[in-house]
């Protein structure tokens, strides 16, 4: 069968005989498989009781939850009635909840935790639209998916169901997802059937044969897990969903997965991990262990270029560190997707030297989310985001070097908001994705910064503060970094530290133990040691990027103090104004 809708994938895998379980999610500390006839029968029960309690083609239905198989029954329950599923971060603020509910008009909510019901219950009286919300883990007193799953199993309408799946086409509307807002309010992104499934198309090549598992951690609110989450469904591979953030390695030794998606952030922690392990060894090990990192950070891409001397140090140093590396991640895990953002080619260079093999992809929820992307047969190149999407039209503007991009997979548009779609796809149907960048003469992308974060000096000299931020984060001593300096003489810099890093080397180097942050980062050696961080990167920057003044900072930046997105971004708007009089002290 041909699969067009997204809906039409279990269907697919049941075809394909399969023989492995769709879902594995952890249950009273137990892993629990899910086949493939649980998957359609339940959907198909959700879709029954959608219908009966009037939810109508077009109607939006919010979902707030982790990744589970039950995410995965209501997705598709609400797809095959020509409904939109509005999925939403469990870890957002009030207001942010407040503001898509509203704005999305929804009936009816469903929240995995109890936790998550008293949120939506804290503001239902501000949302007249709402009639129920629901929970997937049972609350006392609580109306539960179940409900709707018993609702649908007593009033079956399999002829009318059919129907209303048979008129859906592939350019409907699927999901809306809202965006986190770095630049201003959520806007609710309007994605077609088609659109994801042209990015999952785009893909499916680069999984190898032999692949079966993949391991699911990150929120399938967000495209780029949902669209990776279509993929392994539609491979007929096995997901794991991780229990938490916190147990992914835990949970990848039990899974032993051959793929997972991540984003930067979370591969700068491992390696930052890795690294910290190192600096507990002593002696011939120690020596041994930090040769290897060196070697794996300086690897050629390129293996047709690695001298036979260069092969005999990484057999060496496989086995004596990339062996230990793979195994505490499960020791099959073959390949790492990594996006969301820029990723620092060192980290490329070194989980591909270890055999954990990192492909690069860009892209934005308006596209589905994939402009371009790396991938298994010579779509490799450090410092690139591979080649563009096939099918997808992409073009560097003249006057800006923006990337526009034009084909199947754009949004629809923003949902209730005209101009804004209008200001965001021009009259050609070109949409303007606000990041700048360049092609290479064989066609690699390579992505050199944002349009509204880019700043001028009061020299008349632009600066791209990105660039600079992901080159100094490449030091364990820096967790997040901002670049400051619109109208200024000079670019400056407020660096939050990475903290468990900096104790652990305070200690090390005799630096009294103090109770505080604050006395840690007022720490005469501690500031001579960052003065060297910072002449370090700034060596490898033009004049005009260079740091000239930086201060510390106690904050860890985070989603819950607004300064990450749940992308993990940093709002520029809400640290300036969180940091102003730091900022103004810089620059007097």
């Amino acid at each position: 069968m041909q699969v067009k809708r997204l809906f039409d994938i279990p269907a697919y895998r049941k075809e394909q005989n399969a023989p492995r379980p769709v879902f594995v999610h952890k249950e009273a500390g137990v892993w629990k498989e899910h086949n493939i006839d649980e998957y359609i029968s339940q959907s198909e029960l959700i879709s029954f009781g959608l219908l009966s309690m009037g939810v109508e083609r077009g109607e939006n239905v919010a979902l707030v939850s982790s990744g589970r198989p039950e995410w995965n029954y209501i997705d598709m329950g609400v797809q095959m009635i020509g409904a939109v599923l509005v999925p939403i971060y469990p870890t957002i603020s009030e207001e942010d909840y407040l503001f898509i509910l509203s704005n999305a008009e929804v009936r009816y909510i469903i929240v995995e935790s109890e936790g998550l019901l008293h949120k939506m219950q804290h503001i239902a009286d501000k949302l007249p639209e709402l009639q129920c919300i629901y929970t997937i883990n049972p609350v006392e007193g609580t109306p539960n998916l179940s409900d709707i799953i018993a609702l649908g199993s007593q009033n079956p309408n399999p002829q009318l169901l059919e129907s209303i799946k048979s008129s859906i086409t592939e350019d409907d509307v699927a999901t809306m997802i809202y965006t986190s807002g770095t630049t201003g309010v959520p806007k609710g992104v309007m994605l077609s059937h088609k659109g994801i499934l042209m990015n999952l198309f785009g893909i499916e090549e680069s999984p190898l044969p032999y692949f079966t598992t993949a391991l699911s951690w990150m929120p399938l609110c967000h495209i780029y897990e949902r669209m990776m989450n279509y993929l392994y469904q539609y491979m007929g591979f096995e997901t794991y969903y991780a229990e938490s953030v916190g147990k992914v390695a835990e949970n990848a030794k039990e899974a032993r997965p051959h793929i997972m998606a991540s984003v930067p952030r979370f591969l700068e922690k491992v390696y930052d991990k890795i690294y910290r392990k190192g600096e507990k060894l002593t002696g011939l090990k120690r020596k041994i262990f930090f040769w290897a990192l060196e070697l794996g950070c300086n690897y050629d891409m390129d293996k047709p270029k690695q001298s036979i001397g260069f092969r005999i140090k990484r057999l060496f140093a496989d086995k004596m560190v990339y062996s230990q590396i793979r195994e505490s991640l499960g020791g099959r895990l073959d390949m790492l997707v990594s996006g969301g953002a820029a990723i620092q080619p060192r980290l490329t260079r070194f989980f591909t030297c270890v055999g954990l093999t990192l492909y690069e992809g860009y892209g934005l929820t308006e596209c589905s989310p994939l402009v371009a992307v790396t991938n298994s047969h010579g779509g490799r190149r450090i410092g690139t985001v591979g080649k563009t999407l096939r099918g997808l039209e992409v073009k560097i503007a003249p006057e800006n070097n923006e990337i526009l991009c034009r084909g199947g997979n754009v949004m629809k548009g923003y949902y209730k908001s005209p101009e804004l779609t209008a200001d965001a796809i021009d009259s050609d149907g070109w949409f303007h994705t606000g990041d700048t960048g360049r092609f290479d003469s064989d066609g690699f992308l390579y992505l050199t910064g944002r349009t509204k974060s880019m700043f001028k000096t009061s020299m008349g000299k632009f600066v791209n503060p990105e660039v600079i931020e992901e080159k100094f984060k490449e030091s364990p001593f820096v967790l997040d970094m901002m670049v400051v300096g619109e109208g200024q003489k000079f670019a400056a810099a407020i660096i939050a530290p990475d903290f468990d890093f900096l104790k652990e080397w305070q200690q090390r180097h005799g630096v009294p133990k103090y109770q505080t942050r604050e006395e840690m980062i007022s720490d005469k050696q501690t500031l001579q040691r960052y003065q060297k961080v910072v002449d370090k990167y700034n060596a490898q920057l033009g004049n005009t990027e260079q740091i000239k003044k930086w201060h510390l900072v106690t904050d860890t930046w985070s989603e819950s103090n607004k300064f990450l997105t749940p992308t993990l971004k940093i709002r520029r708007g809400v640290i300036s104004a969180a940091y102003k009089e730091i900022i103004d002290n810089l620059f007097e």
